[in-house]
């Protein structure tokens, strides 16, 4: 191990998508094996002691990163993805964005009434699209036990809003949005 920690593989980009935003670009954690294994393994270590039956990621994102979670701890993946791609009977569930709105899927058959599901993402802002996907996972009869981040833009506070009723973690926090 190089001593690096898991900020040292974000890149900040000034200004993007336009002036005045901070943007935080995780594909230098995912390209580099050192600080992809940081965050997996961390994320995988916000679950230690509570018991979970599957892992929830949403497209696409959410997919690199809760996948090697779910394989790490032996449980299965739940995909959670935008409209339309499913093959087979889903439920979804819209929600807002900066304009206008958006919709997951999830397969009706995915999470079974009693299940216990931690949500796993790459970054958390709003909380928009992780209350889509925690509305699904209830409406299928699971609990929620534990939604990880890889990282947390605080300045929307989406812990203490959104997502207050819920065990929400972040491997990294920045103050800004």
């Amino acid at each position: 191990m190089s001593g690096k920690t898991l900020e040292d593989y974000v890149t900040t980009i000034p200004d993007f998508p336009k002036p005045g935003i901070m943007f935080r670009d995780i594909t230098t954690i995912i390209q580099d094996p050192e600080g992809f294994k940081m965050a997996i393994d961390g994320l995988a270590k916000m679950l230690d002691g509570i018991e979970v039956d599957a892992i929830v990621g949403s497209e696409s994102r959410g997919f690199i990163f809760g996948t090697p979670v779910a394989y790490k701890l032996g449980k299965g993946f739940v995909l959670a993805r935008k409209k339309g791609k499913l093959p087979r009977e889903t439920i979804s569930e819209s929600y807002a964005l900066e304009y206008g709105t958006a919709t997951l899927e999830m397969h009706k058959d995915s999470i079974k009434p009693g299940m216990k599901v931690a949500i796993i993402d790459d970054l958390v802002a709003t909380g928009g699209t992780t209350l889509a996907i925690i509305k699904m996972i209830e409406k299928l009869g699971g609990t929620v036990v534990k939604i990880g981040f890889v990282l947390e833009l605080a300045g929307f506070d989406a812990k203490n809003t959104i997502l207050k009723d819920y065990s929400v973690e972040s491997l990294l926090s920045y103050p800004d949005k």
